[in-house]
């Protein structure tokens, strides 16, 4: 297992990147860095010209790897959900029970994020931390609609289907299982945002993550159907 991990590439649709990025040690580092300076300064205030200059290179060749910081965000939060994906189905696929395997994988979605050795220039906690904070910026856009057309989402609604697929395993009758599958990944990201800025509008905290509240959520909502 460990000898497979470590050959894992997550596949990032080719359309958001001029450049691979994962294809040299300039585009890895522009990766590394862009991730702790986003997470420090925020989205609004990073600029390839303060990415050049931290990893001391001409601003013109993060040009060569991205169009602009929007389709970074876009790479970024999806390589994000393809490492999340990767850990789910590694985790529920040899699960036959379809109501332990969905809460495994809502446990796998929502458990706090820890450091992934396999993937060296990225720090998947700090990454998560952008995806709470960012990823909403990355399809708020008036260019959504063309986007979502180039498969720049693909990743992100093939994890809203496999857990819809769960859904559907556990109550095939439930009339609603993409709404509950998409609010539960969505609702991971929202409460952690409130966790960490609204105290007051949330159960969730340090010592609570939001795994047992969506876990309570999708068994009593397929139960009551």
């Amino acid at each position: 297992m460990e000898r497979l991990l470590q050959t894992i590439k997550i596949a990032i649709n080719e359309k958001i990147y001029v450049k691979d990025p994962e294809s040299s040690d300039l585009g890895k580092r522009i990766i590394e860095k862009s991730i702790l300076m986003i997470d420090e300064m925020g989205f609004e205030a990073f600029t390839f010209k303060k990415l050049g200059s931290e990893i001391g290179s001409n601003e013109s060749s993060i040009y060569r790897y991205f169009e602009n910081k929007h389709k970074l965000l876009v790479y970024l939060t999806s390589w994000y959900w393809g490492w999340v994906e990767y850990h789910l189905v590694f985790s529920t696929n040899s699960i036959s029970n379809p109501h332990e395997k969905l809460k495994r994988a809502i446990e796998i979605i929502s458990r706090p994020i820890e450091e992934d050795s396999h993937f060296s220039h990225i720090n998947e906690v700090v990454l998560n931390r952008i995806v709470v904070n960012e990823s909403s910026k990355s399809f708020f856009t008036k260019e959504v609609d063309l986007e979502n057309k180039e498969g720049y989402f693909v990743i992100y609604k093939r994890m809203v289907s496999r857990l819809t697929e769960m859904v559907q395993g556990v109550n095939p009758q439930y009339p609603y299982p993409k709404s509950l599958a998409s609010t539960i990944l969505e609702g991971v990201l929202h409460q952690n945002f409130l966790k960490e800025h609204f105290q007051s509008l949330t159960n969730c905290n340090a010592n609570e993550a939001p795994t047992d509240f969506f876990v309570d959520l999708a068994f009593k909502t397929l139960k009551s159907n």
